[in-house]
């Protein structure tokens, strides 16, 4: 009986030992989440590569490798067995259901846009900070916005309507739309949205000051979009004594923009903000590329645009600059944008002067929003019914979205537990070390951001978002519109980070529970001095830098043996060649150019005298601690640590 207790024992280990060998060696899969997408019967490649959330070019390149080449224009429609294939490979679950797949979309282009009318010319005015391109502007319309703005910067995006002088021509354009952009490379995010509508974009460039670095981005983005817009090149302060525009010229050819005084296409006007001096010029040259252009719309019809930028404004709620592309918006129209939708209640134009009709080209203020609308989405028309089936569907796509990335970061919490509890059992480290040792990333600045409209929101994220290195970069975790709250001040310190406030402001009680829970607000009306900012706090959670900085130098000219104390210390005979030997400093010893020792001074005499410091031109005895190799020749250098702060 005892044996055959031992025997099942024994088994009883022997199975033990086994599951434990099977957890060690066990080898972990992730698993792919597959995000399934709901698909219509009949879809259009335009909508199919906004419903599988991949550009329009990437699905077409796809569909030419399939061999569906014949098939790729942006409105050929495909049948739901088409549209399934090419969903899988994109790695996604389709789901053929019409009612969950609903959604609205602009409608396709029209088969004879010739027979269309005229529309306005959609023009961005661009350029470095300070050349004028707000004055600029503000000539055109005859109003006084420069004054009033922050450092003489546009902060937000806005669109104004310029009449065109008559030519006679009834049918001919009567109009031009500017979007005014911001001034600053920091706002390059609503550069790129502002280009994404822009049918002609001006450069402008100041005649006193020439290229410079956000001069060079736009010339970046201009050759990116050289197809698809025209360019004007808008050489400005002409007024200025002592100008030389043709410097100018030839320094914009070798950045690579072929102008039309040297052969080229693209054409230069010589203009002035402040006299007006060539802007009617720069009018006719506009209407001059828009003509070739031929840019013509639907004046009826379901509309299609763009939000501009967006804000709440008190006794209005959540309101809208929305840029009409094509078809007509009137009062009384249920449009869609995101995860928002609108009324319409009221409109105005650009000079507040309310308006019942938008068509192309122009840019209104839309109230009726039952929430606040996402700068650069896209603005379209339909149904009550219609436009409530597609908002249910994206908020349930979002959500999904939102799911999918939760998931993400709990596979990522595990891999790095298992991770470490790996490190653990191969190396026997404690927990403390092997966090250490899987520890990855640099380190983060959070931030949590709040602007006065929506676009300037997203201006700011992205120019505070690339701040940093591989050591210690930003994170932008919450952004969004209105004053700071205590909602923001409780987040910011639960993630350790600061507040960053543009154009908006925080009443004393927020601030004092800021400063209670001591969590740092960053405000200002200028982005580049919060960009400034920010890069001070990124600096600080860089590793200190330490330099040597020499304060003396001796010559060793003879060693001398001195008995002291029972033991012989070597004790060398120098001359100070540069700056102070001092008692309280480090020394380094250099001999045929290299360090061979550093440490403390031990003894420092002259003649048999104690002393603290020998000056440049005298002679002294000195030993080392913990060193007693000093030879004839070598230099002795007296150096301290100076800790500056880390470079990005």
């Amino acid at each position: 009986m005892p044996e055959d207790i031992n025997d099942t024992q024994k088994d009883y280990r022997a199975v033990r030992l086994r599951k434990e060998n099977f957890r060690k060696n066990k080898v972990f899969v992730e698993k792919k989440v597959s995000v399934d997408v709901y698909i219509p019967s009949l879809v259009s490649v335009g909508q199919l590569a906004q419903l599988l959330n991949v550009r329009l070019a990437r699905l077409q390149r796809k569909m030419e490798q399939s061999g569906m080449g014949e098939e790729t224009s942006y409105d050929h429609v495909l049948t739901s067995d088409y549209a399934v294939l090419l969903a899988e490979e994109f790695g996604k679950n389709p789901v053929v259901n019409d009612e969950m797949a609903f959604d609205i979309y602009p409608s396709p282009p029209h088969p004879e846009p010739s027979t269309l009318p005229l529309r306005p010319p959609v023009v961005a005015i661009m350029g470095h900070v300070d050349h004028g391109k707000t004055t600029l502007l503000d000539t055109l319309r005859s109003t006084s916005v420069a004054q009033s703005e922050a450092g003489g910067i546009t902060q937000h995006i806005g669109a104004f309507s310029v009449p065109v002088p008559s030519t006679g021509n009834d049918n001919g354009l009567k109009s031009i739309t500017f979007l005014d952009t911001p001034g600053h490379a920091a706002f390059s995010a609503m550069r790129a949205r502002g280009a994404g509508v822009t049918d002609i974009i001006i450069l402008v460039v100041a005649a006193d000051d020439g290229i410079m670095p956000q001069t060079r981005e736009v010339i970046n983005l201009i050759k990116k979009e050289q197809d698809k817009v025209g360019v004007v090149v808008a050489i400005n302060k002409v007024d200025k004594p002592g100008i030389n525009i043709e410097a100018v010229q030839q320094s914009l050819l070798a950045e690579g923009l072929q102008l039309e005084q040297y052969g080229g296409d693209v054409p230069a006007v010589a203009v002035s903000g402040k006299t007006g001096e060539g802007l009617p010029s720069l009018v006719e040259t506009l209407s001059a590329i828009a003509e070739m252009q031929d840019l013509r719309a639907e004046n009826e019809g379901p509309v299609h645009g763009y939000v501009l930028e967006s804000n709440m404004h008190k006794g209005m709620g959540s309101v809208a600059t929305v840029l009409v592309l094509r078809g007509s918006l009137k009062i009384g129209s249920h449009i869609i944008s995101g995860l928002s939708y609108a009324r319409v209640r009221v409109m105005n134009d650009s000079n507040g002067k309310p308006v019942k009709v938008a068509t192309p080209g122009m840019a209104v203020t839309v109230s009726g929003w039952k929430s606040l609308p996402t700068a650069g989405d896209d603005v379209l028309q339909g149904s009550e019914t219609n436009i409530k089936k597609a908002i249910a569907n994206r908020e349930r796509k979002a959500e999904i979205d939102s799911s999918l990335a939760d998931v993400e970061a709990i596979n990522q919490t595990r891999r790095q537990e298992r991770e470490k509890r790996e490190l653990e059992l191969q190396s026997g480290k404690d927990a403390a070390a092997a966090d250490e040792q899987t520890e990855d990333g640099p380190k983060e600045l959070r931030l949590i951001i709040k602007a006065d409209v929506s676009g300037s929101a997203e201006a700011v994220v992205g120019a505070l978002q690339g701040i940093g290195n591989d050591v210690a970069t930003t994170k932008v975790i919450s952004s969004g519109v209105g004053d700071i709250t205590d909602t923001d001040v409780t987040l910011a310190q639960t993630a350790g980070g600061m507040i960053v406030a543009f154009n908006v402001n925080a009443s004393k009680q927020v601030q004092v529970a800021a400063a209670q829970k001591n969590v740092i607000i960053l405000s200002s009306g200028i982005i580049y001095k919060l960009m400034d900012d920010v890069q001070e706090h990124v600096i600080k959670l860089l590793p200190v830098i330490i330099e040597k900085k020499i304060t003396g130098e001796a010559q060793v000219l003879q060693i001398f043996d001195i008995q002291a104390k029972k033991q012989v210390v070597k004790v060398a005979g120098c001359r100070v060649t540069n700056g102070t030997v001092e008692r309280s400093k480090q020394a380094r010893v250099i001999r045929n150019g290299e360090t061979v020792h550093e440490g403390p001074i031990e003894t420092l005499r002259v003649i048999k005298k104690d002393v603290m410091e020998v000056r440049k031109g005298s002679e002294c005895g000195l030993s080392l601690a913990n060193f007693s190799d000093l030879q004839a020749g070598d230099s002795i250098q007296m150096f301290t640590m100076i800790e500056k702060p880390g470079v990005l």
